[in-house]
């Protein structure tokens, strides 16, 4: 049960960093807990314990602080590098009412001048710890725990002394809490809003139909009409269909991840009707950003093609989880040209590879319906795509591909899957390579067809960079 004076407590801190420093194993901390703590107390302090790194490095503060989380709250929030990103998107909202202000005092309340931001569904409050200091936040729960949680991790974050805490929350329905948001006498006047609609349907289980909101995606929009502007968190693979023009809508993610789909109304859509794919570093900085008008044509299906689209296989491999990967774009097929290239995943998810790819070479094609590999004669610019040359291919047969491999002195081999459903550690272990040098073998298909294709990687080139690369043509099937 969780127990935020427990853990808050100077007792159990300090005893916590007393256990960090004489790196205590679980069962020393277990038996020092027994000494002190009921079974129960001393349950709910491992389990805290266990999070305390996670936190630490997922928010980037120091390694004596404490925030105060469970499991599912610290999963569900906003890391870092995401987060002190999307505190840019926020200037303009603080340039409005700096605005406002010089030609009304209507704006003005009981918080004075600052623009005021409703944090919905504010759980352990990641969408608020990086917020510019000229706003002011208030988190809206129906959980008093995750309440509490705000209040605690507001103060850390700003380094006030949690006990004399100002940090305002209000318990309630955010649907209700919306809707007398802007009444500017009272308490619950907001002009900003950022909602994260919870997306579990039970405790540590990833909720599959990415539809299945609370509240529903409907009802955000409908709460968006109560506010000058502001944004709402949504799986990636949300359809946009779904989502209404005069709003933005921005992919954000790493050179390895997309993590978050963000649509932003009102006075925070600075690019209406814009899709937008920002990849960000460890600490929030951008590195790269593309945008481009919304294509219908890249967001109407039917449901079949939703479903073909959205499908990816899980492939249980040593110690981890390959999954392959497909994406629908408005490139043309065509067969294997000199090299061939993984888009980001930002653009992967936000469909706009196949735009950026043609903006660099016209050339640029898929060898297959559905998956996103995309084939050139030179190699698109990075980080927008991770380049490889191609060797050679060969259909997918144990025989074939051994040969394949032996051909071209291949010890060392990166596989990698889309179309394809295999164990990538074992079948490495099937095709036994042998050889001083290393490579990628690709699984993948060729207009529908099974195809292995052997490659290797293209040091990282910028779009401004000479993009030509030599070498005969790969051997194709």
């Amino acid at each position: 049960m969780f127990n935020a004076d427990l853990l808050t407590s100077a007792k159990v801190q300090d005893f916590i960093k007393l256990a960090t420093k004489k790196k205590l194993d679980a069962l020393q901390v277990s038996t020092q807990l027994a000494k002190e703590f009921s079974n129960e107390e001393r349950a709910a302090i491992m389990d805290y314990m266990a999070l305390v790194p996670k936190f630490r490095e997922k928010f980037g503060i120091e390694n004596t602080a404490f925030l105060l989380c469970d499991k599912l709250a610290l999963e569900q929030s906003t890391a870092q590098d995401i987060g002190r990103w999307k505190a840019t998107l926020w200037e303009c909202a603080r340039q409005a009412n700096d605005s406002a202000d010089e030609n009304t005092s209507e704006n003005s309340n009981r918080r004075g001048s600052a623009p005021v931001v409703h944090d919905l569904c504010c759980g352990m409050g990641g969408d608020s710890f990086f917020l510019p200091k000229e706003l002011t936040a208030i988190g809206v729960d129906l959980d008093e725990n995750r309440l509490a949680m705000y209040r605690y991790n507001s103060c850390v974050m700003r380094g006030v002394p949690p006990e004399s805490s100002n940090a305002h929350t209000i318990l309630g329905d955010v649907r209700e809490v919306a809707a007398h948001s802007n009444a500017t006498s009272d308490a619950q006047h907001a002009d900003y809003f950022t909602i994260d609609p919870a997306r579990r349907a039970i405790e540590g289980e990833n909720q599959r139909d990415l539809r299945n909101l609370t509240p529903t995606f409907e009802e955000v929009i409908e709460i968006s009409k109560h506010y000058k502007g502001g944004m709402a968190k949504i799986p990636p693979g949300y359809p946009i269909c779904e989502i209404p023009q005069g709003t933005e809508i921005l992919y954000i993610g790493s050179r390895t991840d997309c993590r978050e789909c963000l649509v932003l109304f009102g006075e925070l859509a600075q690019n209406p009707d814009h899709v937008r794919a920002v990849m960000v570093d460890k600490i929030g900085n951008e590195i790269a950003s593309w945008t481009f008008a919304r294509d219908e044509k890249r967001e109407v299906r039917n449901e079949s093609e939703q479903s073909q689209y959205d499908h990816n296989y899980e492939l249980e491999g040593r110690d981890r989880v390959y999954r392959t990967s497909s994406s629908e774009s408005d490139l043309p097929l065509g067969g294997i040209s000199k090299f061939i290239a993984e888009p980001a995943p930002v653009l992967l998810r936000s469909h706009l590879f196949g735009v950026v790819a043609l903006a660099h070479d016209e050339t640029t094609h898929l060898i297959s319906p559905g998956i996103a590999y995309v084939t050139s004669e030179k190699p698109l610019p990075s980080p927008a795509f991770a380049n490889y040359e191609i060797l050679e291919s060969s259909e997918i047969s144990t025989g074939t591909v051994r040969a394949m491999l032996k051909s071209h002195d291949i010890g060392k081999l990166t596989l990698k899957l889309r179309g394809v459903k295999v164990d990538p550690d074992q079948e490495i272990k099937r095709l036994k390579p042998k050889g001083k040098n290393s490579a990628t073998l690709f699984y993948t298909r060729l207009d529908g067809e099974k195809i292995a294709i052997l490659a290797n990687p293209v040091k990282e080139m910028s779009a401004s960079a000479g993009m030509t690369s030599g070498g005969a043509a790969p051997k194709n099937l």
